[in-house]
């Protein structure tokens, strides 16, 4: 794994350069900069839907822990 290191760290800047030296990528940092005040807001509601998710695929898996007792 160590053989790795120093091509993906290099892949990675290199990618970074790339995104800073051409015109579309300035663009796409620019956006992303103006949008940042967004984020909390975004996250948080994502963070809602996300728990709501787990809390009924928890329900669901209650309901069939509560079948295979009876099963028994």
């Amino acid at each position: 794994m160590r053989k790795w290191y120093i091509p993906v760290t290099l892949l990675g800047l290199g990618g970074l350069g790339v995104l800073v030296m051409t015109e579309r990528g300035r663009a796409g940092l620019r956006r992303a900069y103006q949008n940042l005040h967004r984020a909390p807001v975004s996250l948080r509601e994502w963070n809602e839907a996300a728990q709501r998710e787990l809390e009924r695929i928890q329900t669901a898996l209650n309901r069939v822990a509560q079948s295979l007792e009876a099963a028994r």
